[in-house]
């Protein structure tokens, strides 16, 4: 009995050994993600899209710091001929306005990084689809990513199908751009 359970494993292992001389004949690639998103217009046009607002929305909010700025000015010109009484209320009243204002300066920091991040989040999912078909189409049993949150250690530059995608993911980009404008010209 014994001698049949070691028979039996015996032949696991040599089954084993060959599978993996089997996974040398696995097509694999990578793609560098952090290149990818640096280079895809889509990821690009957002970035900008949210560059414009932030200035638009920081432009408008820095009028209201410089007119604060030029009271906190003025209130040191008038405290001494206006008494401590005006002086002290209203210090508490420009305290109180520059707090406003970095609340509201914080408020939209966080307000465009969160729909920044949300559209960026469905490119990233749009393009994981992207590099599944890829990958279909091209015979790949893995295709790796490197970058931010790198899982590839090490790879020959000849796996690298970056330029591939990020040609890809324009074209696309692109083209679904053109489907919008003839959407919007026919409304």
């Amino acid at each position: 009995m014994k001698k049949i359970i070691v028979g039996i494993a015996m032949m696991v292992a040599i089954v084993s050994c060959n599978k993996t001389t089997e996974a040398k004949d696995f097509k694999t690639a990578y793609i560098d993600t952090n290149k990818l998103l640096e280079e895809s217009t889509e990821a690009k046009d957002i970035k900008a899209k949210y560059e414009a607002i932030a200035e638009e929305k920081g432009a408008r909010l820095k009028v209201e710091v410089d007119k604060l700025e030029a009271e906190k000015n003025a209130f040191q010109a008038n405290a001494q001929k206006n008494g401590q009484a005006w002086a002290q209320q209203k210090y508490g009243e420009l305290q109180q306005r520059e707090q406003q204002l970095q609340y509201t300066q914080q408020g939209l920091a966080q307000q465009i990084q969160g729909q920044h991040g949300a559209e960026m989040d469905s490119v990233v999912v749009k393009y994981k689809k992207i590099f599944k078909d890829y990958g279909k189409d091209k015979g790949f049993d893995y295709v790796f990513g490197t970058g931010e949150a790198a899982t590839v250690l090490y790879a020959k530059d000849q796996y690298d199908i970056t330029k591939d995608l990020i040609k890809i993911v324009n074209d696309k980009y692109k083209s679904e751009a053109k489907k919008e404008v003839k959407t919007e010209a026919k409304k």
